[in-house]
């Protein structure tokens, strides 16, 4: 429905209006319900109220002009973007229109109002800078349209539904660290390419004739005999190995450390390993759970997984529940039966990892390599090592104290099940997560 709305000039006029009642002669009073009203003051009123109503019938109607936003499908946390009202119409007279956006604080847009001035039968354009505070997803629906009369002393204003979509990625935060560790291991391969036949690697690479440094048990009989000499098999590591990343979003994942929930932290080591895996040709997945699982990305070598990694999860946020890692195990076992490269990134919480996933563990361990990672905090570290000077900082380093020594108790226990733990800080937490990736793919325990 359109809404008339008087603007400032209006009120302006009625304040000039107020100093002209006070010079003007006096025109007698007339009775209106029993009360005796100045005629100087219904003159001047009947005048504005007619120009009002004028320029307001004047004024052209919101609903005839079309507006739309126009802005980038994606912006990724950190960086800026812009967003542009685009108004049309169809007449061919200039007219002024004004826009309110409904625009979510966390986009961190500059302005959610403008004025467009848009062109007989042509389009107009105003435009705002972004830069999101938040990631997820965003749908802007409603907008708030104001035209005004030759005069501007009346609006017509009408809400108009123009939905859109706006999407905030999650930043790499980690991504000079994956291009750094990705160059290092290329060269690496270069130098175990060129020894690979005397390796133990467990994939056939190719027969060739004997040399004195090779192991007999690697001749080929049916090959020597074919070819009247001695020939022996080569083997290179296997490829197309397969990376899988379990990350928890529940409750215990919404914790915040440097600022951010500790799910920030992991989806950026989950970035991370796709890019070396996929970089070294080895496969990656990801699977997300809380109560169940509920995110499944399927493993693969595809150079695009981050950006599909990516796409999945930039709206996740961590679930008020406690996680469930029966369910997880079970659809891990269900559709990995091949030894796969397994990395848990949840938080090292006593009680929880020994009731619910401690007891599970051994049905990873008995196929895959299990890595499970968690993100400890700086602040913690350093309130342990502050020297007291108060009752209160006495107790902040004792609980301090106490908290790291349970995660120290938990990574004991996640050890002596045979798992390899991670327990970072946040600026070490993805590299040390490529690390344990690296150094398991150099020794071959994938």
């Amino acid at each position: 429905m359109t809404w008339p709305v008087p603007s400032w000039r209006l009120a302006a006029l009625a304040v000039i209006a107020g100093v002209i009642l006070l010079v003007m002669p006096d025109l007698g009073v007339t009775g209106v319900l029993g009360a005796g009203i100045d005629n100087r003051f219904l003159i001047v009123n009947a005048v504005l109220a007619l120009l009002a109503i004028a320029d307001g019938v004047m004024a052209p109607s919101p609903v005839r002009f079309n507006v739309r936003r126009i802005h980038p499908a994606a912006i990724t946390l950190g960086h800026e973007g812009t967003l542009e009202w685009e108004v049309g119409q169809t007449s061919g007279r200039t007219c002024s229109v004004w826009l309110a956006d409904q625009l979510a604080p966390s986009l961190g847009a500059q302005t959610r109002r403008a004025m467009v001035t848009v062109p007989g039968r042509g389009v107009g354009t105003a435009r705002t800078g972004m830069a999101p505070s938040r990631r997820g997803r965003f749908e802007p629906s409603e907008l708030v349209v104001r035209t005004s009369g030759p005069l501007g002393l009346l609006f017509k204003q009408r809400r108009r539904d123009v939905p859109t979509r706006l999407r905030i990625l999650p930043p790499f935060r980690s991504a000079k660290e994956a291009e750094l560790k990705l160059h290092k291991a290329r060269i690496l391969e270069v130098g175990l390419r060129s020894a690979r036949g005397r390796g133990g690697g467990t994939e056939f690479d190719s027969l060739r004739e004997l040399t004195p440094d090779d192991e007999t048990r690697r001749i080929d009989w049916a090959a020597s005999a074919r070819s009247a000499r001695p020939i022996v098999r080569t083997y290179r590591a296997e490829q197309s190995q397969t990376v899988m990343c379990l990350l928890d979003s529940g409750r215990i994942m919404a914790g915040r450390v440097d600022g951010v929930a500790r799910l920030e932290h992991g989806m950026d080591g989950a970035m991370l390993l796709a890019e070396l895996a996929t970089g070294l040709g080895d496969k990656m997945g990801l699977l997300a759970f809380d109560q169940e699982p509920h995110t499944t990305i399927d493993a693969s070598n595809r150079r695009s997984q981050r950006s599909t990694i990516v796409e999945a999860l930039f709206d996740l946020e961590p679930a008020l529940a406690e996680s469930d890692y029966r369910s997880m195990v079970t659809h891990v076992l269900a559709h990995h039966r091949r030894r796969t490269f397994l990395v848990l990134i949840t938080e090292l919480v006593e009680e929880v990892v020994e009731d619910f996933l401690l007891p599970v563990l051994p049905l990873l361990m008995r196929t895959h390599l299990v890595v499970v990672a968690a993100v400890r905090d700086p602040d913690v570290e350093r309130w342990a090592v502050e020297t007291t000077v108060d009752e209160d900082g006495a107790f902040l380093r004792s609980a301090a104290l106490a908290s790291l020594e349970s995660r120290r108790r938990v990574a004991a226990k996640l050890r002596a099940k045979g798992a390899i733990v991670i327990d970072e800080t946040p600026e070490r937490f993805a590299g040390a997560l490529g690390d344990a990736y690296l150094d398991a793919k150099a020794v071959g325990r994938l």
